[in-house]
């Protein structure tokens, strides 16, 4: 079954928006070491039920990123995942895209106009 794993909340100033989300849910950021700016969020103990997440910053490029909460989908095959989505009637946004280290991301519009992005894992993607 195909879960949601992962969220990104996109944030104007990352250090503001991790001292809200800390002083009121208590939850803690690290920058990410990748390519991107990028915090990754965690928002409690890994044996309690949740997922945990990261803030992004704001999207100079698509207005729909621009004040936003999106969710990310795990998935064993992204190339599969993308062409169900265009045989249901959804819109590729992203293409299937290397996160290296990491495995495979793309992102889509669903039927209802909500934008959601897709990750498999494969630690060998470059």
């Amino acid at each position: 079954m195909n879960r949601v794993i992962h969220f990104e909340l996109s944030v104007e100033d990352p250090e503001r928006a991790l001292k809200f989300y800390s002083d009121v849910f208590d939850w803690k950021s690290s920058k990410w070491e990748g390519p991107m700016d990028y915090w990754l969020v965690s928002t409690g103990p890994q044996d309690r039920n949740g997922i945990d997440g990261a803030f992004m910053l704001r999207s100079e490029t698509d207005d729909r990123l621009k004040k936003c909460a999106r969710i990310t989908i795990g998935v064993s095959s992204v190339d599969e995942s993308l062409e169900k989505i265009k045989n249901s009637g959804g819109k590729i946004l992203m293409p299937k895209t290397a996160v290296p280290g990491i495995g495979y991301s793309a992102a889509f519009e669903d039927s209802e106009g909500n934008i959601i992005a897709l990750m498999q894992d494969d630690t060998s993607a470059k």
